[in-house]
């Protein structure tokens, strides 16, 4: 398999290629269908408008969508999730690889540090791992494990750019004060934004995020925003 057949088999579904590793046994990489361990993980995900596009006119973006036979145990999903589990699982089929979700546990797989193997990001204070150049504003949706080892790309060493940013007006920014050097209140941040008050992190996306000032281009457009921001909501243990 070459990276570029995953590359472009990726971009016609809406997803970009997020870079990738070999792993090692410490990886915690789940066995391959055969029982042999994968030799090379390819990270799947959005860095700019294209994924949410895909999404907003497919039967789950719509609403429409019927039973695909496609399933992960756990967690009840919604729709950008099981979106994400129909294409990707096509995608694993017609490359001959295992797919791997961020979602659908306990147990959850170290997507963070994985992503951190497979590209230049880094922990932010957030929490939210920052790209040198999409900044906050991109995600990952899932993994295709391959049993070859497919040749990467060299990946510069770089250094986080919040090493660099002094003011951290992220940690400042939230409005209810539920992001800190050391944790995030999720409570606090969900009651805020789930009264009028939030109204302007529904529509345009959490104010902390939106201070950070590396990637403002790839910011998401308030469709996008709200989308996520209501999902976050949803997914919120009912009181």
């Amino acid at each position: 398999m070459e990276l570029e057949a995953v590359r472009q088999a990726a971009k016609a579904s809406g997803l970009s290629l997020r870079g990738g590793f070999h792993p090692d046994a410490e990886d915690a990489v789940p066995a391959l269908k055969n029982g042999k361990p994968a030799r090379t993980l390819l990270l799947l995900g959005s860095t700019d408008g294209a994924m949410w596009r895909a999404f907003k006119t497919s039967p789950e973006g719509r609403g429409v969508e019927a039973a695909s036979g496609t399933s992960v145990p756990g967690e009840a999903l919604g729709p950008m999730d099981r979106w994400s589990l129909r294409v990707i699982s096509a995608l694993a089929e017609e490359l001959g690889a295992l797919p791997v979700f961020p979602f659908g546990g306990p147990p959850y797989h170290p997507f963070q540090s994985w992503a951190q193997k497979a590209e230049p990001v880094w922990p932010s204070p957030l929490g939210v791992l920052i790209h040198h150049d999409y900044g906050l504003w991109h995600a990952y949706r899932g993994v295709l494990c391959f049993d070859s080892r497919i040749e990467l790309p060299f990946r510069a060493t770089d250094a986080s750019p919040c090493g660099s940013c002094v003011d951290q007006p992220c940690l400042s920014a939230c409005p209810v004060s539920a992001f800190s050097s050391q944790s995030y209140d999720v409570p606090v941040c969900a009651a805020h934004i789930a009264q009028p008050e939030g109204e302007d992190c529904i529509a345009l996306g959490c104010r902390a995020r939106r201070a950070c000032p590396v990637g403002t281009d790839f910011r998401y457009q308030p469709e996008q925003a709200a989308f996520h921001m209501r999902a976050f909501l949803a997914a919120r243990p009912k009181t």
